[in-house]
């Protein structure tokens, strides 16, 4: 699965792509088999099951107080999210995260830049749009249950 199923239309979206797969193998595959398939792939025993569960669960990329890890400004982290605002439309999200080791930022070894909460715009991907010089975004954000992002 390229993108992790959070809600029920990416679940749909899911089986849409199943029914292409095998349409493309010459396979027949009905519209409830594959919402069936998905259910499965996301551990629950039905399609009902996985509905009702998808439907509750938020449509955003991240939750407070949920466990994170990445990088920022090339630095690797691990910590928690204290803050979410989905930015106009839901083009993307404002999250402020502490870190539970500050991450030094600076480069130079002469000294030391240590950042332990930062505040940040990131795609749903959970990537910033904001890059260093040389290309590399200033945020990677990515859940430590690596299932749900």
């Amino acid at each position: 699965m390229p993108h992790t199923i959070t809600t029920r239309a990416h679940a749909k979206a899911r089986a849409r792509e199943l029914r292409a797969d095998a349409s493309s193998r010459g396979e027949s595959l009905s519209h409830s088999k594959a919402l069936e398939a998905v259910a499965r792939e996301l551990g629950y025993r039905d399609w009902n099951t996985a509905s009702a569960r998808l439907s509750n669960q938020p449509d955003v990329p991240l939750q407070i107080g949920e466990r994170v890890s990445g990088r920022y400004l090339k630095q690797p982290f691990e910590g928690r999210v204290h803050g979410v605002r989905e930015l106009a439309g839901g083009m993307g999200y404002e999250v402020e995260l502490h870190f539970d080791t500050p991450v030094d930022v600076v480069e130079f070894e002469s000294f030391s830049g240590l950042r332990q909460r930062v505040r940040a715009m990131i795609s749903e991907d959970g990537v910033s749009w904001t890059k260093t010089s040389d290309g590399v975004p200033h945020l990677v954000v990515v859940r430590e249950n690596a299932g749900i992002i």
